[in-house]
């Protein structure tokens, strides 16, 4: 019987691992080799020596830097410059914003409060390029008496980002703030703190990793927006890398893919460097801990 129970027991073991962990592997693989393999194609047409995809027959047949030295015969580092200013300024003023409104709601008691959360509810279901005719129509008048607020200004571009920005944002935080006891805000009012000094000084620093994931995610749609930057934006210098690189691929005789692969690559940088550094905000809770403390 000893015998027999320790004859089965490897093939048990086995069944059980796949069972329980085994099964995991492929299906990693298999979403590995799902995710990766545009990465790799686009990787591979921006080394091609040729401008186009046509006739690839296999990834990386040549390989040559002709497409990242070409950049710079473009406005392609004008555009890079114009992506992060005004991703930038927008990610600081999404975050900006929606604290200050997430903390006004999550704190205070006042009239109008659940309708105003109800009415930024309802409002972020919309996308924002749903108004992009009410937008183009506003930002011709406004132009006509502030011409920094009117078409083809990158300000205008960053106050249109703003302002579809506020409802979402604030929702997310809304609901971290909501997390963070509010015996904390009290202990420190005891001890004299000013409702500003409570914001700035003790809730900002616990909700780090809320900021985060908003920055991140106002960064990346300001990074990957065509629709609203090419409607304000129409003059080269101005435009940013989704509109300036669609110009190269929008003629069908003359699309230069492998130019636009080489600036996606370049493009994805920045993005890739930011989750890099704020990814350990995203990850930790900084929440609980600062409340243990």
């Amino acid at each position: 019987m000893a015998i027999s129970r320790a004859t089965k027991t490897p093939a048990t073991r086995l069944s059980r691992w796949w069972a329980e962990v085994g099964w995991k592997y492929p299906l990693a693989l298999l979403v590995f080799f799902y995710a990766a393999s545009p990465l790799v194609y686009v990787v591979s047409a921006s080394l091609a020596q040729r401008g186009t995809l046509a006739g690839t027959a296999r990834l990386f047949a040549s390989i040559s830097p002709n497409n990242y030295e070409n950049l710079n015969n473009t406005a392609f580092w004008s555009w890079v410059v114009n992506t992060l200013i005004i991703g930038g300024s927008t990610a600081f003023g999404a975050v900006l914003m929606g604290a200050a409104a997430a903390y006004a709601f999550s704190r205070f008691r006042f009239r109008g409060r659940r309708t105003s959360l109800t009415s930024l509810l309802i409002i972020q279901m919309f996308p924002q390029t749903v108004a992009f005719v009410a937008v183009f129509l506003l930002l011709i008048s406004l132009g006509r008496v502030t011409p920094l607020l009117g078409i083809n200004s990158t300000v205008a571009l960053i106050c249109v980002y703003l302002g579809g920005a506020l409802g979402a944002n604030t929702f997310l935080m809304f609901g971290f703030f909501n997390s963070i006891p509010k015996e904390i805000d009290e202990s420190a009012k005891i001890d004299g703190a000013t409702h500003a000094q409570i914001f700035w000084k003790i809730i900002m620093p616990l909700v780090t990793p809320v900021l985060a994931v908003v920055g991140l995610l106002a960064f990346i749609g300001v990074f990957g927006d065509f629709i609203l930057a090419r409607i304000i934006l129409t003059s080269e210098h101005n435009w940013t890398l989704a509109v300036g690189m669609y110009q190269w691929v929008s003629a069908e005789l003359s699309a230069n893919w492998g130019l636009f692969a080489a600036g996606a690559v370049v493009a994805s940088l920045p993005v890739l460097v930011l989750f890099l550094a704020l990814q350990k905000y995203i990850v930790g809770g900084l929440t609980a801990g600062s409340v243990k403390g």
